[in-house]
């Protein structure tokens, strides 16, 4: 399955595992976050039970740091250490404690100047918006890159495509219209 003979690795890159899911998934349109570019952007959760994701994530980072440690560097003396950093694998557990779907996952924020390509399962491109929402499962392509931007000093983490696996509950409390009307009882019409 895995044809990496033309390929070229490129160690910044991660394809998540089927079991992360979608929040905050702003994949259709760019929206612009206080006045800035607009961009289209989703947080990806990422259980932690899924290590090798997370394993690859962190040597993405890694790779990323050692990548843009000129650019890190800027006018200072020396690269500063990654731990000093901000990096954009959180940790759904100390940082959103609330809520139930960043429980016992890692999160990355994600984001792209332009309109990530998104495909269903067998790989045809989704186009209808309702198929996407905050709560489905599905890989991220994404990468990692050095910033040094205003004082602001990390690694972000770029969005490159998605692949939506399966559907599931809906984050953020709005419910969908098929579950509003999923009851075949009508006696909340004739009260």
């Amino acid at each position: 399955m895995n044809n990496n003979t033309n390929k070229v690795n490129n160690p910044m890159k991660v394809i998540t595992g089927p079991d992360t899911r979608w929040s905050y998934a702003n994949v259709w349109e760019a929206k612009s976050i206080n006045g800035g570019t607009p961009k289209f952007s989703v947080s990806l959760i990422v259980p932690k039970s899924d290590t090798k994701t997370v394993a690859k994530i962190r040597a993405a980072i890694e790779a990323a740091y050692h990548d843009g440690e000129s650019k890190l560097k800027g006018n200072g003396k020396s690269v500063p250490p990654l731990a000093a950093l901000k990096i954009p694998l959180r940790d759904g557990d100390s940082e959103r404690p609330d809520d139930p779907a960043y429980a016992n996952a890692y999160f990355i924020n994600a984001n792209s100047a332009t309109a990530p390509g998104i495909v269903d399962a067998d790989r045809n491109p989704v186009l209808t918006r309702s198929e996407v929402y905050s709560g489905v499962y599905g890989r991220a392509s994404i990468s990692f890159y050095a910033f040094n931007s205003n004082g602001n000093k990390g690694i972000a983490c770029g969005l490159n495509n998605l692949q939506k696996v399966r559907d599931g509950e809906p984050l953020g409390g709005k419910t969908s219209a098929e579950s509003d009307f999923a009851t075949d009882d009508d006696n909340d019409f004739l009260n």
